[in-house]
């Protein structure tokens, strides 16, 4: 029962951010205040992103939620419940819904990203959410002995998956209609915590993030591959994480063609146009952003393009000229 993809298909690319406390896939923790996130927050001009992102027409927008700090974009009384932490890292402006209010009348849908686990760098947020495994768990970032088990836990980490499906409920529920995807991080324990009969597992993480809007579109990313494939069932659109290496031949006998649906799910890559995520100077020339979107899209594929956001949430020139170079050939 996967939710129909027509309009991202036919939205044919869109822009994303790492809008976060620190810096992409962080190892070390961020030295930031509360107020200080919150003052960066609130400074977020939401009105002056929207006129960018309507100028180079671009067909949907993503934002992450938050990552590996703790420092969310938007309020949620499930998580600080969880946490108990004073003051909250949640911030006190809904960032998302202002996105919403802003970007919907433009005719531009919002979608969201976040880990499929804690934060990794906020120890107290790792053990209120109970995301204390007796596995290594390094590939999160979360390496043994950074935390304490206040009690067992199950290989599969039942109660954390509880409580992050509580939370992300709750986001979904408050949004509603408002946000039309997921894009959920670090699905790289599939087989250990996702891929059973019973919940919790990826039916029921699908189902949380579509309580508040049923046609929400949902992917779980487990890295970098190449080809890009379905990681299961209850993915609408393929999570298509791309760093250096990216698919180009349509037609070939030496790789599985390029098609508009992987596994039942709508074919999407995510890369960056900067040096990294959310960071750098353009590392492409206007020609390969256009050449690749163009050849994503002969076969109904969707391309996300991640571009680093200035402090007050905007687009730099640099990379606006890029997307604007994509909308004069796309649009």
């Amino acid at each position: 029962m996967r939710a129909n993809t027509d309009w991202f298909r036919d939205a044919k690319w869109g822009v994303f951010f790492h809008y976060l406390a620190d810096v992409a896939s962080a190892t070390t923790a961020v030295d930031i205040s509360v107020d200080q996130w919150n003052r960066r927050i609130d400074a977020f001009d939401v009105e002056g992103l929207a006129q960018q992102l309507t100028e180079v027409r671009a067909g949907y927008f993503f934002i992450t939620l938050g990552q590996n700090s703790g420092f969310l974009l938007s309020p949620n009384e499930t998580y600080d419940s969880l946490v108990k932490r004073s003051p909250s890292h949640c911030s006190r402006r809904d960032l998302v819904a202002d996105l919403v209010k802003a970007l919907a009348p433009r005719g531009i849908p919002v979608m969201v990203y976040l880990p499929c686990h804690a934060p990794a760098l906020d120890r107290q947020a790792v053990e209120g959410l109970a995301c204390t495994p007796d596995w290594d768990a390094s590939c999160w970032q979360l390496r043994p002995g950074n935390y304490l088990r206040a009690q067992p836990v199950d290989a599969r980490l039942t109660e954390f998956q509880r409580h992050w499906e509580a939370v992300i409920r709750e986001w979904s529920l408050r949004w509603g209609s408002g946000v039309r995807g997921w894009w959920f991080d670090g699905c790289y324990k599939a087989d250990r915590m996702y891929r059973h009969p019973d919940e919790p597992n990826f039916a029921s993480f699908a189902a949380a993030a579509k309580a508040g809007n049923g046609q929400s579109l949902v992917a779980f990313n487990d890295g970098v591959n190449t080809p890009v494939t379905c990681l299961t069932e209850y993915e609408d659109y393929t999570a298509g994480e791309l760093s250096h290496a990216f698919p180009a031949t349509l037609r070939a006998s030496y790789t599985p063609p390029l098609t508009r649906f992987i596994g039942g799910a709508q074919y999407h890559v995510l890369s960056f146009l900067g040096d990294w995520w959310g960071q750098g100077n353009p590392r492409f020339c206007e020609e390969f952003v256009v050449g690749f979107t163009k050849n994503i899209n002969a076969f109904e594929g969707v391309v996300t393009w991640d571009v680093p956001p200035t402090p007050t949430g905007r687009i730099p020139d640099d990379f606006i000229r890029q997307l604007a170079a994509l909308r004069k050939v796309t649009r």
